[in-house]
């Protein structure tokens, strides 16, 4: 073997073993997050009751595309109530917590997360009867969280809290309608440069999101810095009959992005859609 192959090979390896090492990387969620927000249950790990997917590889760190699929129906004697997802390795790993209902008909969720450095991405189910499901997935990709503010962020300031709604055209009454939920907010991490200035941004996320069906809340969502800029948020609900589809969201500015002891409340948005079964 000669000595340029010799050190390919060594490099190849030692590549190869460090990904295994950092897919089979479970201290985080160990050693901190398990007992910061289950402490006290049990966690089955199983992919019955949910899926998570997510690329292997990300094309684009501050935007990594999840999917979670429920594999149970929403139904008044059981139901998945609480989704909680989780990137192992980023400086904040809390990305969000949903809360769903029987009126969801199906608890999947879909949206666009940041992965700061090779993490697993989790999701919990909660269910009604208290029983929690996890399932993971390993993602390569790097920057997510740090990944420079664009040089437009005046124009995405002043379009700040705007929302629109896009629901299947094919919803019918007592059917599962998917819909999407896309807010204009740049959810700054507060470890981004600002292009123009230089300057390292202070962190302004989305704080809370609610969504309500004729004043019936359908889902709510406490999320953080991991979610990407503009958020957009896929999921179900139920139209029983004609009515109003309204969106709420409120958001926070924090003074470290790691840390929510000091943050200081921001303002509150809202936009509602009639819906015509």
């Amino acid at each position: 073997m000669t000595i340029k192959k010799y050190l390919f090979t060594s490099l190849l390896t030692l590549v190869l073993s460090q990904n295994v090492l950092a897919s089979e990387d479970e201290s985080v969620w160990n050693n901190t997050l398990k007992n910061q927000y289950f402490s006290g249950k049990t966690i089955e790990e199983s992919n019955e009751v949910i899926a998570l997917e997510a690329p292997y590889r990300a094309e684009d760190p501050a935007l990594v595309p999840i999917k979670i699929i429920s594999k149970i129906k929403q139904t008044k004697a059981k139901y998945i109530k609480k989704i909680t997802v989780f990137v192992d390795k980023n400086p904040y790993p809390f990305v969000g917590e949903f809360e769903l209902t029987p009126e969801s008909g199906k608890a999947d969720l879909a949206m666009r997360v940041r992965v700061n450095t090779y993490s697993h991405i989790r999701a919990l189910a909660e269910m009604n009867d208290g029983k929690v499901y996890m399932t993971k997935k390993f993602v390569k990709a790097s920057g997510g969280c740090s990944a420079p503010i664009g040089a437009d962020l005046d124009a995405a300031m002043k379009r700040l809290g705007k929302m629109k709604f896009k629901v299947d055209k094919n919803l019918k009454i007592g059917k599962p309608a998917l819909t999407q939920l896309l807010i204009s907010h740049p959810n700054i991490t507060g470890m981004q440069m600002d292009q123009v200035s230089r300057f390292i941004k202070k962190s302004h996320f989305i704080e809370k999101v609610k969504v309500s069906f004729n004043d019936k809340t359908i889902l709510t969502a406490k999320t953080d810095i991991a979610i990407s800029a503009d958020p957009n948020f896929r999921f179900y609900f139920i139209p029983e009959k004609s009515g109003v589809l309204k969106a709420e969201f409120s958001d926070t500015s924090c003074e470290s992005p790691t840390s929510r002891a000091v943050c200081a409340k921001g303002k509150s948005y809202t936009q509602t859609y009639n819906i015509k079964p």
